[in-house]
């Protein structure tokens, strides 16, 4: 199994436009063959000294049986078209794939 963190920073005062777009594809993502989680989520302020917040910040928990499943992610029709659909609302994505030991 692998985890995929995907940190999506999204344009000041859209990232409810995004989480909509976002949320309107996760059906069909969870559909898919291999996929075990998937989920939004954003930062909340728990007091922590050491926590960093960014409010323009979604992170995507993906959770999904194998690398080769999460590359026929990659592929489908429908992240495509959600790509097109959010690509004015995102200023930048970086990507952590895991691996537990």
């Amino acid at each position: 199994m692998i985890t995929v963190i995907a940190s999506i920073t999204v344009k000041p005062q859209r990232k409810d436009d995004f989480i909509t777009i976002f949320n309107a594809n996760v059906p069909a993502v969870r559909a898919e063959a291999g996929c075990i989680e998937y989920y939004p989520a954003i930062d909340i302020d728990t007091g922590v000294a050491r926590q960093a917040l960014d409010h323009n910040l979604v992170t995507i928990v993906e959770k999904w049986q194998d690398v080769e499943a999460w590359k026929d992610h990659l592929a489908t029709p429908h992240l495509r078209a959600y790509h097109q659909q959010v690509k004015d609302l995102v200023e930048g994505v970086t990507l952590k794939i895991l691996q537990a030991v």
